[in-house]
């Protein structure tokens, strides 16, 4: 198939377009590069920088006979979209009512859209599955949620098919190596654990340390971009298989808490780490952990790469050279 990928060259995006030139499919990254770095790029893909708020440009582009198109080009700051409303409603949604409309005018049938686990807020039960109730507790999680009620129209009155997969916590670095451009500002813990054992940032903050969990610290869902690279593979074949749209949680099924992260990175780093334990942060549950029961069942997708140490090792193996 010929692929259209929108935000192709940041850090989840590329290890999408990867996985897709290694199936053998024809990949066109179109990205604005803000977030997105031009060594996360590959030669056998196609590039255009290009920005989803330039509808005219992003038309001519999807006009350019595609089989599908798959969007990462939303922001992801769970914190900075409480500060930030504005600027998460003019790129997540306004930007991607630009990408569904450009499909439309171009004839794209398939989408595969990155949502997440933010759609669904507080858990009412563990594990969280796709029929969990959705209430986002920030802003970037309703503007997700508001994607897929998007999708769902288009589905019903245009005929796209989509995909919308529900991200828990992506970490790791591509498995072979391929993959080096660090994350931008990253907000999320393996990365800023990493950032702290190069020497990048003084510390680590620990959001609470009394969370009814074995060691207090926040017990979350980890799962290796690679896997996660290979859902969307999977979710693609799949809607365009049987033509027919899903909604599907991608997560490793096994909680990781903070301390037990940092104490891997420790012994895999040889890097003391420090770690300061400050207040909770709001809105932050004590554990949050996936069902991916949907996806083993409807995808035959099952993560390979999402123990801890290969997160830890991918992780340190490309932020131990700055």
């Amino acid at each position: 198939m010929t692929i259209l990928i929108i935000g192709g060259a940041g850090y989840i995006g590329s290890h999408v377009a990867r996985e897709f030139l290694d199936q053998g499919h024809h990949v066109t990254v179109y990205d604005n590069l803000s977030s997105g770095l031009r060594e996360n790029l590959f030669p056998e893909a196609h590039f255009i920088h290009g920005d989803i708020q330039d509808y005219p440009s992003l038309l001519r582009v999807a006009q350019g006979g595609f089989d599908a198109l798959v969007h990462l080009a939303a922001y992801k700051a769970a914190g900075e979209s409480m500060v930030k409303p504005e600027k998460y409603s003019l790129n997540n949604i306004n930007g991607t009512v630009h990408i569904l409309n450009a499909a439309v005018e171009a004839k794209i049938p398939f989408m595969v859209f990155s949502s997440s686990a933010a759609v669904y807020g507080e858990p009412a039960y563990l594990p969280v599955d796709e029929k969990h109730p959705t209430n986002p507790e920030n802003y970037y999680g309703f503007t997700k949620l508001e994607i897929e009620r998007f999708l769902g129209w288009y589905e019903q009155l245009k005929g796209i098919r989509f995909a919308s997969l529900r991200y828990f916590n992506a970490a790791g670095y591509d498995v072979h190596g391929r993959i080096t451009g660090l994350e931008q500002n990253p907000a999320n813990l393996i990365p800023v654990i990493m950032e702290a054992a190069c020497g990048m940032r003084a510390e680590v903050q620990v959001f609470g340390n009394d969370y009814a969990t074995p060691d207090g610290t926040g017990v979350r869902d980890y799962i290796h971009v690679n896997d996660l690279a290979a859902g969307h593979v999977a979710a693609l074949d799949h809607i365009s298989r049987y033509k027919q749209s899903l909604i599907v949680n991608l997560g490793s099924e096994t909680g990781l808490s903070v301390q037990e992260i940092l104490e891997a990175a420790r012994r895999i780093s040889g890097k003391p780490i420090p770690a300061r334990i400050v207040g909770r942060r709001p809105g932050d549950p004590g554990k949050l952990t996936a069902s991916a029961q949907y996806a083993r069942e409807t995808l035959g997708w099952t993560p390979r790469y999402s123990d801890i140490d290969t997160l830890i090792k991918t992780s340190w193996e490309v932020y131990r050279k700055y």
